[in-house]
């Protein structure tokens, strides 16, 4: 299963971009074990539309361009929270039922177009919180390369 992490926005260099490096790496290395390829790094420009739906629209239509066919992941603070475990699970499951790939969409400051929120297959939240996009970013890979250990029985999760 090809993994991809799909961002409105650009990740300046500094440490986030240096964690999110960190974390990729760390995937890719126990990913290959596991069936799992990636991840896929994709940034996508924020849209310079005038209006914030019109600007969702144009986000959503390049995310639907560059985001792997397979399972789709938005992150989005109205989705569900999901334990760790049953994060790793979901993942599991997809990979062994053959899906090709799974994305986890990060949207632009405007947040996620709401066609491209009903077609994600899992609307995953971090909290009611508000979180700046670039550490979304170190997040998500932080929770995938966590439910990759959990997949392998490695002890980085002590839940």
């Amino acid at each position: 299963m090809r993994l991809a992490v799909v961002a409105v926005g650009r990740l300046k260099d500094g440490p986030e971009r240096e964690l999110c490096q960190r974390y990729a790496g760390r995937i890719g290395e126990i990913g290959r074990s596991l069936g799992f390829s990636g991840p896929d790094l994709v940034e996508l420009p924020e849209s310079r539309a005038r209006r914030e739906d019109d600007r969702k629209r144009e986000e959503a239509d390049l995310i639907a361009v560059r985001a792997p066919a397979g399972l789709l992941i938005v992150l989005d603070e109205r989705g569900t929270s999901l334990p760790s475990p049953d994060f790793a699970a979901r993942l599991g499951r997809e990979r062994d039922a053959g899906n090709p790939a799974a994305s986890f969409v990060i949207g632009g400051a405007d947040g996620l177009d709401a066609s491209l929120r009903d077609r994600a297959a899992i609307r995953l939240s971090f909290g009611a919180l508000t979180i700046p996009h670039q550490i979304v970013r170190v997040l998500v890979l932080e929770q995938i390369y966590r439910a990759l250990t959990i997949l392998s029985g490695h002890p980085y999760h002590r839940g």
